[in-house]
């Protein structure tokens, strides 16, 4: 697991099969921008908890969901680089 924050929505109008109903986010991992699948419904600037893997595929509703990334949760609060308590 690792925990990453929203940026923004990606919107993709042309999708593999499987793929078309599943809303996506970009998330940024410290430098790295990445998508995610969003199985949970979170808003740009929250943080989450994001899985990968097999993990990813089967949070994002299949073991043969085409995933790599998938946010399973968001945090409630986490505080900013330089003020964890």
């Amino acid at each position: 697991m690792k925990i990453c924050q929203v940026e923004r929505p990606l919107v993709a109008t042309n999708r593999i099969p499987g793929l078309e109903h599943k809303h996506m986010q970009v998330v940024r991992d410290g430098s790295s921008m990445l998508v995610a699948v969003d199985a949970v419904g979170c808003i740009p600037g929250d943080w989450v908890i994001c899985v990968g893997s097999s993990a990813a595929r089967e949070a994002a509703g299949s073991k043969e969901y085409p995933s790599d990334l998938t946010i399973v949760g968001i945090i409630d609060h986490w505080p900013p680089e330089g003020e964890r308590a």
